[in-house]
């Protein structure tokens, strides 16, 4: 494969931006691993969608940010994650609620449709 020869003098091109050092780059970002994503909820079922759906939708209301993963294959499943620092308090609520079992589910929307 022939190459280009090297050019007697320097490109004279100042339209070209110059590429910034790595370490510039990062200034600034935080390498911290509590802004790592973890894992809550995983399941492949025919009800996965809507599981992940009311479990982020728990966890926002009670003010931890919560991403829902899914796929355009059902089998694939769906996946909840939480950033790793609230995760224990994320935990905490799932339990809660299934302690709680669906009747307080139900009376706590209909309380919340009382309010309006």
């Amino acid at each position: 494969m022939a190459q280009d020869p090297e050019p007697d003098e320097p490109d004279e091109r100042d339209d070209e931006p110059e590429v910034e050092p790595e370490a510039d780059r990062t200034e600034g970002v935080n390498p911290s691993h509590d802004l790592d994503m973890v894992t809550l909820y995983t399941a492949t079922t025919i009800d996965s969608e809507m599981e992940a759906g009311a479990l982020s939708s728990l966890l926002e209301s009670n003010g931890i940010p919560a991403l829902v993963i899914g796929s355009p294959f059902p089998n694939l499943g769906y996946q909840v994650q939480v950033p790793r620092e609230r995760a224990e308090e994320a935990r905490r609520l799932i339990g809660e609620a299934e302690a709680a079992g669906p009747e307080a589910a139900s009376e706590a929307e209909a309380a919340s449709e009382e309010g309006r």
